[in-house]
């Protein structure tokens, strides 16, 4: 029997889609004025909702200690050495990106037209309307306008989602609310087209139930918005806010983004050509958003000026470094009281864990994701500056393989940079019951399945 290139390659997929063996660890944070509290939680795997019970570890030397342990399912331990390398070889050669980002990209848009999202006609329908990427415009405005991408930080101008200009070409900007639909049906298969609402609205209600708010009169800055999603989920989940400020480096999506609040299209309900509706999802006109293209590593914001700053699945496509100045610019922008929601990929959880001991599975998202093998590495590290510099932090389980978290900043008597003593930073964290076992079910499709039979 002969197959295909591509048929080997997702037969050897396969062949390693293996689950990991894990031994259960002791593992609890430490860190010196820092009050740990780990929780083992009852909650109920479908709903996400239950009790949790606590205990707390206090490493403060003015105060008697004692030593809390949780039972966990340790995360995969970083690659090194010369299996490493060779995957960091592989990943950057021609051969490969022949191979594998293709494979990538198709296997993506094969999960939206087998799950009934219109990815084609949708993508076809906005290629019609009037902007810089329409070659045909009347409008003189939009003519050959492209932007220079020398004035982007080098770690932004790298390949992403399979898109050799990365987030700077009018191709990913467009594409990027199909493929979120996409990435949807593969999280929660059984609801299809509306897996998104469900994968989305699994991060909205953990950062509810971790105290997430935003005050009657609010400012909400949405960080990395893209095309802005997330910023319109904010406005609904938030409905008294005041403005929702959605800022992002790419001036293609910043572009997209506004010209589908202006046209506000209703979502296509069908694949047929006559099918009623015009893009993947309703979107409503909403006076309070505001897209604007801006580094989120450098806001041009004043300090202690807005209420929350939201971080949706943008972490994981950044550098460490970048990351903690995000986090750092989050804090200084925040009013005393304000908070920032971290919603993302968890790599303590059983599912990616798993995924990342397997090197083969683990080049299926590290191709087109530059940054990933670093967000798995460095993420603790993240968290545990957000300690450093928050009065609390709070972390759970969104789906069977996601987070959320919510850092609320001091009210104002509390200095993080020196001066006034401070209170100790408490950081709990609610992702694992006490059996160590994540605390939401995975419900993703397999590497090589587009939809669930």
């Amino acid at each position: 029997m002969k197959f295909s290139l591509q048929g080997q390659f997702m037969l050897l997929i396969s062949l390693l889609e293996v689950g990991s063996g894990f031994s259960p660890t002791i593992n609890s944070l430490h860190r010196n004025g820092i009050t740990i509290k780990l929780y083992s939680t009852n909650t109920d795997s479908k709903t996400g909702k239950g009790s949790s019970t606590s205990t707390s570890t206090s490493t403060d030397t003015s105060s008697t200690s004692t030593t809390t342990t949780v039972v966990r399912k340790p995360k995969a331990k970083p690659r090194t050495g010369i299996a490493q390398r060779i995957l960091d070889y592989a990943l950057t050669s021609p051969l490969w990106k022949l191979v594998l980002v293709p494979q990538a990209r198709n296997n993506i848009v094969k999960t939206a037209e087998a799950n009934g999202i219109p990815w084609e006609k949708s993508y076809q329908w906005f290629m019609t309307q009037e902007g810089p990427w329409n070659v045909n415009s009347n409008k003189a405005k939009f003519k050959k306008k492209n932007y220079d991408t020398r004035l982007y930080p080098e770690y932004y101008k790298k390949e992403f989602h399979a898109y050799q200009d990365g987030n700077l070409s009018w191709n990913a900007a467009i594409e990027q609310e199909l493929a979120s639909r996409a990435v949807g049906a593969r999280n929660f298969p059984t609801l299809g087209a509306d897996g998104e609402d469900a994968f989305r609205s699994s991060f909205e209600q953990a950062i509810l139930r971790l105290g997430g708010n935003v005050p009657p009169g609010g400012i909400i800055v949405d960080l990395g918005c893209g095309t802005g999603t997330s910023t319109r989920r904010l406005g609904s989940l938030f409905p008294k806010s005041d403005k929702l400020l959605g800022i992002d480096l790419s001036p293609y999506f910043i572009t997209v983004g506004q010209t589908l609040l202006e046209l506000a299209p209703r979502k296509r309900m069908g694949m047929e050509d006559d099918a009623a509706g015009e893009w993947v999802t309703s979107i409503e006109r909403d006076e309070r958003i505001e897209l604007r293209v801006g580094d989120a590593g450098n806001i041009e914001l004043d300090d202690e000026s807005v209420d929350a700053v939201n971080l949706s699945l943008v972490i994981h496509e950044l550098p460490i470094d970048v990351t903690i100045q995000v986090c750092q610019e989050a804090w200084r922008i925040l009013k005393p009281s304000g908070q920032l929601f971290i919603s993302e990929m968890d790599f303590d959880s059983p599912a990616y864990a798993a995924q990342r001991e397997n090197a083969m599975l683990f080049s299926l998202l590290r191709c087109t994701e530059p940054y990933l093998d670093d967000y798995a590495d460095g993420v603790e590290e993240v968290r545990e500056v957000l300690v450093q510099k928050f009065q609390n932090v709070k972390i759970t389980a969104a789906t069977g393989r996601h987070c959320a978290l919510v850092a609320t900043k001091g009210d104002g008597s509390i200095s993080r940079d020196g001066g006034q003593k401070d209170v100790n930073g408490v950081f709990e964290d609610t992702r694992f019951d006490a059996n160590g076992n994540y605390a939401v079910d995975d419900t993703h499709l397999k590497v090589w399945e587009s939809k669930e039979d």
